[in-house]
């Protein structure tokens, strides 16, 4: 005879061990999950951008300033020159304006790209816990089908010791229970790759005790949705590039300032002066070296265009399912738990007709099979249920 671990044991010496921790909420298990998720570089990358953006919009020039210095002599190597400039390049009009709207589209970005990843860290930690859930139900269905079948088992082998049975009801008995046993490995294996993908989603092997979620009262996708308002930030900050490119023009306006001396030569030629002069250069023209730039930021524009009527779509799917799913899952519980009356009072007739001999053993394990997956059908059905309310307010953007 096979006997089963006991409920404090596993199948397998495999654990991947999940505790619960009644001081974790799920919003704050979100927090921790998203400090380790790899996209929070990411995100840090686009603040430090969006910084760097505006300290160059605060600047008072447009761009670095540059110090010239010219020497000439002459041939005689008598008479010498020397010319010292500084060059600064100045904002073109509006430009600078510009640049601070640009700096504060791109810090907007930032933070609308932060929230549009914390609800999609959301999801998969959602996802995670109700499947947890769910395979922790299917262990702990098994479970209690093995023992049951030990019990069955221990009585059968009594009455076959006894003579009241014969031997191969205790054969189909101890094969019932193997199969039971193998099932129980495969759930013990499934709820133990369960809590493997929480742990490395999560990156902690801790879970909120209570962690279900009331139904957003919300009918359709919205304009404030995370995941929209993270595409029409980028769009937004597109065009703001667009603009500023567009007014850098054909380049830098550039004033220069600078002195001329030739007054500490001996020669009788130089006119012993120092003269102060300022040039201001204009670009103009260039426009086709220009058009290329403007082309790349017109295809990129075009692109999240297209990804927000996309995600608009998919959003839209996503809401229906989430809606559809409820609906469906709400009339299959109410089938489900009276399925489940029906049947256990079925099998508590067949058992007492057992052990009457009225029926055979292969009878009772099929009425008692047929039992134990109406009682899964409705356990399965009450927690997807609380799932699917979760995965609702995932779809239309709530967070937790």
């Amino acid at each position: 005879m096979v006997e089963a671990n006991p409920a404090t044991e596993v199948m397998v010496r495999h654990i991947d061990q999940v505790e619960v921790d009644v001081s974790l909420s799920l919003p704050k298990l979100i927090d921790i999950t998203l400090e380790h998720f790899p996209d929070s570089v990411t995100i840090a990358a686009l603040e430090q951008e969006a910084a760097a953006i505006l300290e160059r919009s605060n600047s008072r020039t447009a761009g670095a300033s540059q110090a010239g210095l010219r020497y000439q002599e002459a041939t005689s190597g008598t008479l010498h020159y020397i010319d010292a400039t500084v060059q600064v390049p100045l904002w073109n009009v509006g430009q600078r304006d510009a640049q601070k709207s640009l700096a504060n589209d791109a810090a907007v970005s930032a933070q609308a790209q932060s929230e549009a990843t914390r609800l999609r860290v959301a999801g998969l930690v959602r996802a995670a816990l109700w499947d947890m859930a769910l395979q922790n139900i299917r262990y702990q269905q098994i479970r209690e089908e093995v023992e049951a079948c030990q019990k069955l088992y221990a009585r059968i082998d009594k009455r076959v010791s006894l003579g009241d049975l014969p031997k191969a009801d205790l054969l189909l008995a101890q094969t019932e229970l193997l199969q039971k046993q193998s099932a129980l490995i495969l759930a013990e294996a499934e709820l133990m790759h369960s809590r493997k993908r929480y742990a490395n989603i999560t990156q902690i092997n801790k879970m909120p005790a209570n962690y279900q979620e009331n139904l957003a009262a919300i009918k359709e996708i919205q304009s404030n949705h995370p995941a929209l308002q993270s595409i029409n930030s980028q769009i937004k900050r597109k065009q703001s590039e667009l603009d500023n490119l567009k007014l850098v023009g054909s380049g830098q306006t550039n004033v220069t300032v600078g002195v001329n001396s030739d007054s500490f030569t001996d020669d009788p030629r130089s006119n012993k002066t120092e003269s102060f002069n300022i040039g201001v250069t204009v670009p103009f023209g260039g426009s086709e070296h220009l058009q290329p730039h403007v082309a790349a930021i017109y295809v990129e524009l075009n692109k999240l265009l297209a990804q927000r009527t996309q995600l608009y779509r998919d959003l839209e799917q996503m809401h229906h399912e989430a809606e559809h799913n409820l609906e469906v899952n709400r009339a299959e519980l109410a089938i489900a738990n009276e399925l489940k009356q029906v049947a256990e009072q079925h099998l508590s007739m067949t058992n007492s007709s057992y052990a009457a001999g009225e029926i055979n053993l292969m009878d009772l394990l099929r009425i008692q099979s047929r039992t134990n997956l109406a009682i899964l059908n409705a356990k399965e059905r009450a927690l997807i249920m609380q799932r699917d309310l979760a995965f609702y307010n995932q779809a239309v953007g709530v967070m937790p």
